[in-house]
């Protein structure tokens, strides 16, 4: 069968971690902070701040950042749920605002409307590997004094315009989960030029505690930390990145020639000036295609290939959400999004042989 996802992982990664085991430092130490500082300069971003996960990158960049309890923070239902639960775990509510139907990222001509004077950041996510509108989503933060948190855990190395993903936000948040484009299974990465959020986040990612010597603490923190083993996987990982990125864009081009002509197919756009880095190769099924989407899923998988969907349900919809006063018909353009997307396997690990065979799997349709 076809994996829809696949770490791409070697035997330099193995051996880094059997190095690292042998040393007796395993926990966060020297390749922590190398891990940091090259991490820091792949995103073009003076700070990095190393995490165990996304959720705890989102979460720790909106304590950065002063939210609180009883502020308000707009972000998009269409996403992973950890990009609104971590606004949750600060005390704030998720201000939803719905998508572009092409792009499937937040829609900025959306957002002004919902700002209001509880409003203190907007959380973009850049989803799928593909960047947001940061043009028009920097104008309305600077007009209204708001932060911007870049939820990039999708879109490592992705790009506008020759800037990096992480780079347009306050701060930049990345998640290193195994069926990410780079993985060490678990993991997350915190990238800013601001020096106080950069000392908050370090602080927070390690129980508040301030000196490591004698256990002094100057607020809350949690156990976010991560550690020397998880480090020197990603610092393998870096090297391959161009690599797993090229050939992610090669596999997506090699879809989409053959998927275009396809009637009911609608393939991934790519905006003028973006480098889309395909951490998911989504296409939207729509009502004159010859099959209904559990229908194609379900061909797909007799045909040997995974498919997935992402995501079925838009955020809103989950019941702790409703409870905040959402309901059906709040977000149409993600409520029709979210009945149409099929994600195809498009990892470095696709051969063009792949590529061929999900292409005729769809034309014998």
């Amino acid at each position: 069968m076809m994996p829809i996802a696949k770490p791409f992982i070697g035997q330099e990664e193995i051996d880094a971690v059997a190095k690292v085991m042998k040393s007796g430092i395993i926990a966060q130490g020297s390749k922590v902070r190398e891990l940091e500082e090259k991490f820091a300069k792949l995103c073009g971003t003076k700070y990095a701040i190393a995490v165990n996960s996304g959720t705890a990158a989102l979460h720790t960049s909106l304590h950065a950042s002063g939210i609180k309890e009883g502020d308000e923070v707009i972000t998009t239902p269409f996403t992973f749920i950890s990009t609104a639960n971590s606004i949750l775990m600060q005390g704030a509510k998720p201000i939803f605002v719905d998508i572009d139907e092409n792009t499937f990222n937040i829609d900025p001509a959306k957002i002004a409307e919902k700002i209001t004077g509880k409003t203190k950041a907007i959380i973009a996510v850049d989803l799928y590997g593909q960047l947001c509108d940061y043009d028009k989503i920097s104008k309305i933060v600077e007009d209204n004094n708001l932060a911007i948190v870049e939820d990039s855990c999708q879109a490592v190395s992705s790009e506008y315009k020759g800037k990096k993903a992480g780079s347009f936000g306050d701060l930049g948040c990345f998640s290193f989960y195994a069926t990410k484009n780079i993985t060490c299974a678990e993991g997350g990465m915190i990238v800013t030029n601001n020096e106080d959020y950069y000392n908050n986040a370090k602080l927070f990612r390690q129980h508040g505690r301030s000196k490591m010597t004698n256990y002094e603490y100057v607020g809350l923190g949690y156990n976010y930390r991560t550690t020397d083993l998880n480090a020197v996987i990603l610092l393998e990982q870096l090297k391959k990145l161009d690599e797993i990125t090229n050939k992610r864009i090669q596999n997506s081009k090699n879809l989409s020639k053959g998927l275009s002509k396809i009637k009911g197919i609608k393939i991934p756009i790519i905006k003028k000036g973006h480098k889309h880095v395909f951490h998911q190769y989504t296409i939207k099924i729509e009502d004159d295609f010859k099959l209904n989407r559990e229908e194609l899923i379900e061909h797909l998988s007799g045909n040997g290939i995974n498919s997935a969907i992402y995501y079925p349900q838009p955020l809103h919809l989950c019941k702790h959400f409703r409870d905040l006063g959402y309901k059906e018909g709040d977000f149409p353009v993600a409520e029709k999004i979210s009945k149409q997307v099929l994600s195809l396997p498009v990892h470095p690990s696709i051969t063009k042989e792949d590529t061929d065979a999900i292409i005729k799997a769809f034309r014998e349709i």
